[in-house]
């Protein structure tokens, strides 16, 4: 089987920094899972003995906290501070600038409208930052406007950084036409455009699409529905482990993908077992 890579996927700027944050700090924790990659938490575990806690009230005297890329709440972080552990912030700079702008914008009595999945650790990150909760407004489709009160006539809005910014331009025009104030935020990352592009791009060429990627990561479910759109044998797979030698029956050229969280090494392994297929 012939295999062809999007010109742009995998690890991104944020993910690369955080996963050598943690291999700085052996024998410390994240404060959840650091990426969506359970193959990469293990081996962090296995190789540095990065440990990981769900709950603050886990969290033990002296112990080096390592921060998510997603971020955490911001009251998460303030009692964090406060116990008597090291934190080390590895949230991605992308993912702090719409916590910021959430922050500054809900000061000047703007309402907030984030466009993303609310049950997002991203997400629930950002939205801490408003002043007035209430006035903190998560959607993901133009029609969730629709039930929305603001409580004030202009509005901010934001995006989570993985998010399809053609989604995100309909819920702007949307706003637009029925507030006198719109204030708009373009917080959806480059390397997402640039791996989405490029994960179009390939699955028009090809006869059958592989996307790597964790099963609970947005950017890499992002991409697999991009990909579905020009080739409807796209599949979703973690790891090599997954691949089932039926998909490549009869398909000559197979393009692979991989989302933000997907280290080099599991694409490799992907890659390799896919070229063995007649």
């Amino acid at each position: 089987m012939k295999v062809k890579l999007a010109s742009n996927y995998g690890f991104c700027f944020g993910v690369k920094r955080a996963i050598k944050i943690a291999e700085s700090y052996e024998n410390a924790s994240t404060m959840g899972p650091l990426i969506h990659n359970q193959d990469e938490i293990n081996r962090l575990k296995n190789d540095y003995n990065v440990g990981l806690y769900k709950e603050l009230k886990d969290v033990k005297d002296n112990d080096t906290i390592i921060i998510r890329t997603h971020g955490i709440p911001k009251d998460d972080l303030k009692n964090l501070k406060a116990q008597n552990a090291k934190v080390i912030n590895a949230t991605c700079p992308f993912v702090t600038t719409p916590q910021q702008i959430v922050k500054k914008m809900s000061k000047e009595d703007y309402s907030i409208l984030i466009f993303g999945d609310a049950d997002h650790p991203e997400v629930k990150g950002v939205q801490s930052y408003g002043q007035d909760q209430e006035d903190v407004h998560i959607v993901l489709e133009p029609s969730d406007l629709e039930a929305l009160n603001f409580k004030h006539n202009k509005i901010a809005t934001i995006a989570q950084t993985t998010k399809k910014k053609e989604k995100y331009l309909e819920i702007v025009n949307s706003l637009i036409l029925k507030n006198k104030e719109v204030r708009v935020f373009n917080t959806i990352c480059d390397a997402t455009f640039e791996n989405q592009d490029a994960a179009r791009e390939l699955s028009s060429e090809v006869d059958v699409m592989v996307v790597i990627g964790g099963k609970n990561s947005s950017n890499t479910k992002q991409l697999h529905s991009i990909c579905k759109e020009n080739c409807i044998d796209s599949y979703l797979i973690e790891n090599e482990s997954e691949l089932d030698s039926k998909w490549f029956e009869n398909k000559t050229l197979c393009g692979i993908t991989a989302g933000a969280s997907t280290p080099d090494w599991i694409i490799q392994q992907v890659v390799n077992s896919v070229e063995s297929y007649n």
